[in-house]
């Protein structure tokens, strides 16, 4: 189980408090204005920004003081953070060991992972040969290797066109259930929420909002996510 109890954060005039309990496994889209607090929400979580009260509790540990890298959590953001200079095996290794001295073991689990998300036999090219989804896939495979209970991801598909963005949201879909991960999805499309995320956490007027039900959410929604919404 995730927590948030009481967190508070603020920077200038911007702020933002939470308090929301969400079940291992859940998968929540997180949805609201530019600038109301999406992407701070996920990094508060994930160890990039610190709360200025509250704890980030998981499974009963608080893990509010802990490292990015010591969290039982992986990122995924929109950029997806691949080494250029490296190969795609070792940008997907390196999930497993930042030196890539990956035993046998380690380098056979990275050629399964390359098969599962359909790029086996591409290992050795490097991420400017691969195209868009390509690259999304091998992002999408460091989480898979890196196994971790919690998957945070900032609009990782937004740059997708519609078909390669629902290719995408498709095997994101099978990771989560290999993995039985808690899931966060910024997003800004309502259709990403409805496909992938049965809950929906809003982040509206500097608070982010307990889950709700998506489809009824996005069906009617309060005023400032309508107007966002279009």
């Amino acid at each position: 189980m995730l927590e948030l109890r009481d967190i508070a954060f603020r920077q200038d005039d911007f702020s933002l408090c939470a308090d929301l309990t969400l079940p291992k496994g859940g998968r929540f889209a997180v949805i609201g204005a530019s600038g109301s607090g999406k992407s701070t929400l996920l990094s508060l979580i994930g160890g990039f920004l610190f709360p200025d009260q509250g704890k980030v509790m998981w499974n009963g540990q608080d893990i509010t003081g802990m490292a990015p890298g010591d969290r039982p959590i992986s990122t995924l953001f929109q950029h997806h953070n691949l080494f250029p200079h490296l190969t795609i095996r070792q940008n997907i290794g390196m999930g497993l060991r930042p030196d890539l001295r990956l035993d046998t073991s380690q380098r056979n689990r990275v050629a399964q992972v390359l098969d599962q998300v359909g790029l086996s036999g591409m290992g050795d090219r490097r991420p400017a040969a691969l195209s868009g989804g390509q690259q999304s896939r091998v992002a999408l495979a460091r989480v898979l290797l890196r196994a971790r209970p919690i998957l945070l991801l900032d609009e990782p598909f937004a740059a997708l066109g519609p078909a390669l963005k629902a290719e995408m949201l498709s095997l994101l879909n099978d990771i989560a259930d290999g993995t039985e991960a808690t899931v966060l999805m910024v997003t800004h499309d309502p259709q990403d929420a409805r496909v992938f995320s049965p809950q929906t956490i809003l982040v509206e007027d500097g608070r982010a909002h307990a889950p709700r039900d998506t489809a009824p959410l996005l069906d009617d929604p309060p005023p400032g996510l309508r107007a966002y919404l279009g």
